[in-house]
């Protein structure tokens, strides 16, 4: 076993032990022969419990496999710590061979010449350096999913600078287009997936770019709206419905004292005579709503100016 004795494969582990201790739940298959030690997470969030077992499928490839490699793409995102729009359905991985009509079906390889400089390691596994997996994120991915690791990767410190150089090093220019868009408009200010889902919607409408935690005076104190355009005097706002919900967060999170908090805030701020536009979780027929209530604060003639951005698909 590895990983602190949570992984291991079939090798490891003999037959009838390892059927004794999944029957009796102290081990679970995290893909074909490879195996974990099933850990008490009562106290763990959903999201982070499934971050962890996409992790540890990762960690389940690294363990088949003997030549040189290194986790890229969402793969290598996930392993840095970064954001994701959803957990990705297949491990990535940069390889310098070609893969056998035998190979795994859960395990995506890039057969690409990786340097030295951007390879790394990032929760004990090989992986893209941050900057190289912006890059591929923002080649390969939908420009939103691309858009959400890059803004965590700047928060943590990506040198864009160093970004743009890898991107135009890439003899594939399939994809070039949209991640120089990605690079150029990628902002360290989100606090979440859905704070940046906002702001792409607005920019793909057209809108101006916005600032991102836009201070907001207020007599008590500065509070911050997720998106402003100060000009126009115009803000927005993600209202998570999770905070609401015990839990929702974190565990321990109290839905009433968030709502209390939440509830101060926003009064603060309409005292001052500013009301944020509040954006909820929406599908795509929603989409059209929330760019018509952000259109709406603006000006006539500033709104008139307003052309979906034809190179940026509708969110997923």
């Amino acid at each position: 076993m590895t990983e602190e004795n949570r992984i291991g494969t079939t090798r490891d582990l003999p037959r009838r032990m390892r059927t004794d201790a999944v029957r009796a739940g102290r081990l679970e298959r995290v893909r074909r022969g490879v195996y974990r030690a099933v850990e008490d997470d009562r106290d763990e969030h959903a999201s982070t419990a499934a971050r962890r077992l996409a992790a540890d499928r990762a960690r389940a490839v690294h363990l088949g496999l003997a030549a040189a490699h290194a986790f890229s793409h969402e793969t290598a995102a996930l392993l840095h710590g970064l954001r994701l729009w959803s957990l990705p359905r297949s491990t990535h991985v940069v390889q310098a061979y070609r893969r056998s009509g035998a190979a795994a079906g859960d395990v995506r390889r890039h057969r690409v010449a990786l340097p030295d400089g951007h390879r790394t390691t990032a929760g004990g596994l090989p992986v893209t350096s941050l900057a190289r997996t912006v890059v591929d994120c923002s080649r390969a991915m939908h420009p939103l999913e691309s858009l959400v690791i890059a803004d965590h990767a700047v928060a943590k410190g990506v040198d864009l600078a160093e970004c743009a150089e890898i991107l135009a090093a890439t003899r594939q220019r399939n994809g070039t287009a949209l991640a120089r868009w990605v690079l150029e408009h990628a902002d360290g200010g989100a606090d979440s997936a859905w704070e940046t889902w906002l702001r792409y919607v607005a920019l793909r409408a057209g809108l101006p770019r916005p600032v991102t935690q836009a201070p907001l005076p207020t007599a008590g104190r500065v509070y911050h709206a997720d998106l402003g355009w100060p000009e126009w005097g115009v803000y927005a706002e993600f209202d998570g419905r999770s905070k609401y919900r015990d839990d929702g967060i974190r565990p321990g999170h109290d839905a009433s004292d968030e709502l209390f908090r939440e509830k101060q805030r926003f009064d603060a701020i309409r005292a001052t005579g500013v009301s944020p536009v509040r954006v909820t979780a929406t599908g795509g027929a929603g989409v059209r709503r929330v760019t018509d209530l952000l259109a709406a604060r603006f000006p006539e003639p500033v709104r008139r100016g307003f052309r979906v951005h034809r190179l940026l698909p509708p969110p997923p």
